[in-house]
């Protein structure tokens, strides 16, 4: 995928979005609803009403960027529609941009082997 990846903090907005909304309307959004700074790099996630369709914007360090996907077939995975904004690790967004369940992907354990008696 093209854009941030790795331990990149994402946020996703629960409730839709107008999707004629570009990079300035978001990051308006991302300012105004979700009290945020969208200059940190911080990956800001929005769905349309329609769940096949997805953007998100992010800083990259030179710039705003803005990311937008539409699924030809089938639907984005999305949290239940209510106010405010969750918090996805970016192993969960990239499941999340493929159309997969999201909510199955965790966080790798830490797997410490037991001392040897020596």
């Amino acid at each position: 995928m093209i854009g941030p990846s790795g331990s990149v903090r994402v946020m996703v907005a629960t409730r839709p979005v107008d999707f004629r909304k570009g990079m300035e309307g978001l990051a308006a959004l991302v300012r105004e609803h979700m009290n945020a700074d969208p200059f940190t790099g911080t990956v800001y996630v929005f769905r349309a009403k329609r769940a096949d369709r997805v953007k998100l914007i992010f800083w990259d360090g030179t710039g705003l960027c803005l990311f937008a996907k539409r699924l030809e077939q089938g639907a984005f995975r999305w949290p239940k529609i209510e106010d405010g904004v969750m918090r996805l690790s970016a192993a969960q967004l990239s499941a999340l941009l493929e159309g997969l369940d999201w909510r199955l992907v965790h966080e790798a354990r830490e797997i410490v082997a037991p001392m040897q008696a020596g």
